[in-house]
């Protein structure tokens, strides 16, 4: 299912579902976004579920989401994997509307509670989940090799 976001240039946005032809792209914005990238291959061991959304601006996939839900100790947790968006389109909501989307797919798959690693540098990341209401939950030293991540956290209703 697509859903249309409006974003904060104007214009509109959609998210849908991954799919084979997203995963070049996928990859580019990965490799663009991040000092350790997930390689092509972890990308297409997603397809198909559920959270593996992709945000298409103008005909173009902008971001991506990967994400799922586990059972943990009688729980429903959902994960966020890992999301970026184009260096490109950044700033325009992007982000946003696919973390929501994340949000909403995972509380439909039964997700009490949803955390996500963050690098203890991201400031600007970890300002957008403060601003969707996660919360600082531990430090893990040393998690992307050469920086500590923080744990975030935040109950879905």
């Amino acid at each position: 299912m697509t859903v249309q976001f409006p974003t904060d240039r104007g214009g509109d946005l959609s998210i849908r579902p991954a799919e084979r032809a997203d995963l070049l792209a996928v990859v580019r914005i990965e490799n663009a976004s991040f000092s350790q990238p997930w390689p092509y291959d972890a990308f297409d061991r997603f397809l198909g579920e559920p959270g593996f959304l992709v945000a298409v601006d103008d005909g173009r996939v902008a971001g991506y989401v990967v994400a799922d839900v586990s059972s943990n100790v009688g729980r429903r947790i959902g994960h966020i994997k890992d999301i970026a968006v184009h260096p490109d389109h950044r700033g325009n909501g992007i982000g946003s509307a696919l973390l929501s989307r994340a949000l909403a797919v995972m509380a439909a798959h039964g997700a009490d509670s949803v955390k996500l690693e963050v690098r203890r540098s991201n400031d600007k990341a970890k300002r957008l989940y403060r601003e969707f209401g996660f919360e600082p939950l531990r430090r893990v030293p040393d998690y992307y090799d050469d920086e500590d991540a923080i744990v975030m956290i935040r109950k879905l209703d």
